[in-house]
């Protein structure tokens, strides 16, 4: 949840001042415009008097008092107002006689320029309250309940949560009901960090003011980087605050490191397993290849094959737990197959009729489900026995998903549209309406941006909640092939997707161009899918017959030992910008 930054709805240390005077840095602020008037202060300029009052509040936070004292008398600045001083120090002191009065001389110096000092007193009596029941002195906490709280009439709801803390045992359940630190440094230094919150920052800097302007900037930095793809680090400890962040493209997969020919035909479809440790890859030769993934080399090493899908697999879906392959062919063959993985027993062949065509399918959330179709208007909900639960009449499929909420069915169907399904409430409505045919397209794992392939058009991207486009995808060759695209990255930030000019492209979410093409396939690429897990790894495969795993440049990646994996021809990416 977003705090403010400094109190009072201002940003960024700005303060809209009252019309009285006060006093900032030493300087006198008494012509209500919020110009200030050099009185004292060393330092000319706001801004450079506002460095030295972040400066002086991280030297005390790392415990440098006496650094920071040299430095707010050397300048003339002040790191707050005397006032606020005096409250802190009787509020660390847990001298809660004083601080009521503290309190009243802060409201009577800010005037109406601060609105929160009901949060305030009511944080100050809870902390007042809990230190007195974890004392024993029960009385003395009934009478803060009754004589301080109560008349607040400020957050009702937890007044009564705190009036029934008066039933604990002893000081152990009251700190594991309250979720509280116990009396003494630490619980109130907390409470102040939330009061200074509320305090105008001429009066007292909000808590930890410079680490937090820091952290964002080095998360802006980030957000900014087309090529980042490592895990976000809440904290600035492990960045240097020295240079600015920049990731290369030599950081992301642009170079092949294995060349996989185990296919004897056209290879349609390839999706990593969810937990990132399998590669499943379906082909025309009418095999699928299991690989395992080794997350250290980025390389995968060939584990079992599936066979006897007489027409083909072009497509695949991992059950969510990674155990069961679902498997579909082309838009000829009415046939689709559950297999376990790790046993390679063939789980299921579901088959109703030679008139289907079943070429698209997902999995519930749940695992327990799984929705199929095809072209011809066939349209199932089924269990894992095979039985059909549900069904919907005359819906030419193209592609399905299921959303994460275990009930809702997308379907990109043969009038170019993406249309939500109900199966029990037996509703649909339309989300997306393109002009011309959507052949696959995917959902990212917040479940609100879906990634389409288009016919002529190439790659689109949509928000289902606001059923808007909001990008158009550049460089991809997309005619009437079936191309499936991915997200991709640690934040799904990179989008890529195959082209029938033989090539991988890669962009990054926020922008149209291309940040990369990569090159090595000699036919065209259907189907590309970026490991969930192990976020340097992307897998494609063409009908060239061979299945291509990229990873970052050599020296961002551990190489195997005893044999070299990649043939001459390595593919190499192009950089754009």
């Amino acid at each position: 949840m977003l705090q403010p930054t400094n109190g009072c709805l201002q940003h960024n240390g700005s303060v809209d001042q009252p019309s009285s005077s006060s006093t900032v840095n030493g300087s006198a602020t008494g012509n209500g415009d919020g110009q200030e008037q050099s009185n004292g202060c060393n330092i000319k300029g706001r801004s450079s008097q506002e460095i030295v009052r972040l400066i002086g509040q991280h030297l005390k936070l790392i415990g440098l008092n006496q650094t920071a004292e040299v430095l707010m008398q050397e300048s003339g600045c002040r790191l707050e107002h005397p006032a606020a001083t005096q409250f802190r120090h009787h509020v660390m002191d847990g001298e809660w006689h004083k601080v009521s009065a503290d309190l009243n001389e802060l409201q009577a110096l800010v005037g109406n320029s601060c609105q929160y000092f009901s949060d305030m007193k009511f944080l100050i009596c809870e902390q007042k309250y809990l230190e007195y029941l974890e004392d024993g002195k029960v009385l003395d906490a009934l009478h803060v309940l009754r004589n301080e709280l109560t008349p607040l009439q400020h957050n009702i709801d937890k007044v009564h949560i705190l009036s029934s803390y008066m039933m604990c045992s002893g000081r152990d359940e009251l700190m594991k009901r309250a979720n509280w630190e116990g009396k003494g440094h630490k619980s109130r230094t907390l409470l102040m960090d939330m009061i200074q919150q509320f305090l105008p920052p001429h009066i007292m800097l909000p808590p930890k003011r410079l680490h937090m302007l820091l952290t964002q900037a080095v998360e802006l930095q980030r957000n900014q980087c087309l090529f980042h793809n490592t895990t976000f680090d809440d904290s600035i400890e492990t960045v240097s605050l020295l240079t600015d962040h920049k990731c290369s493209l030599e950081q992301i997969p642009c170079e092949t490191v294995q060349i996989l020919t185990e296919h004897c035909d056209e290879v349609w479809f390839c999706r990593f397993s969810p937990n990132g440790k399998k590669l499943a890859t379906g082909s025309k030769d009418a095999s699928i290849i299991i690989y395992d993934v080794d997350p250290e080399t980025l390389t995968v090493e060939q584990s079992i094959t599936l066979d006897g899908h007489s027409y083909g697999v072009s497509y695949l879906s991992w059950s969510p737990d990674g155990e069961l392959l679902m498997a579909c062919g082309p838009e000829d063959c009415p046939d689709l197959w559950v297999w376990n993985v790790s046993t390679g027993v063939l789980r299921l062949k579901l088959s109703h009729s030679s008139d289907d065509s079943l070429t698209a399918c997902s999995w519930h959330k749940d695992g327990q489900k799984f929705v199929c179709g095809g072209i011809r208007g066939q349209f199932y909900q089924c269990d894992l026995d095979g039985s059909v639960l549900d069904s919907w009449e005359g819906v030419r499929v193209n592609c399905l998903w299921c959303r994460s909420d275990g009930k809702t069915v997308l379907a990109a169907d043969t009038r170019q549209r993406i249309r939500s399904y109900n199966f029990d409430e037996l509703s649909d409505q339309n989300l997306i309406q393109e002009d011309h045919p959507i052949m696959s397209f995917t959902v990212n794992k917040t479940d609100r941006l879906a990634l389409l392939n288009v016919v002529s058009q190439g790659v689109h991207l949509w928000d289902l909640q606001d059923k808007c486009l909001v990008r158009k995808f550049q460089g991809v060759t997309q005619g009437h092939f079936s191309i499936h695209s991915c997200f991709g990255g640690v934040n799904h930030d990179f989008i890529a997707s195959g082209s029938e000019d033989n090539k991988v492209y890669l962009w990054h979410i926020k922008h149209e161009l291309p940040i990369a093409t990569l090159s090595g396939h000699t036919r065209a690429v259907t189907c590309v899918s970026w490991n969930p897990v192990y976020h340097q790894m992307l897998a494609s495969v063409s009908d060239d017959c061979t299945v291509r795993i990229w990873g970052p440049a050599a020296k961002y990646r551990k190489q195997k030992s005893n044999k070299s994996d990649i043939n001459n021809d390595s593919g190499s990416p192009s950089k754009h910008m």
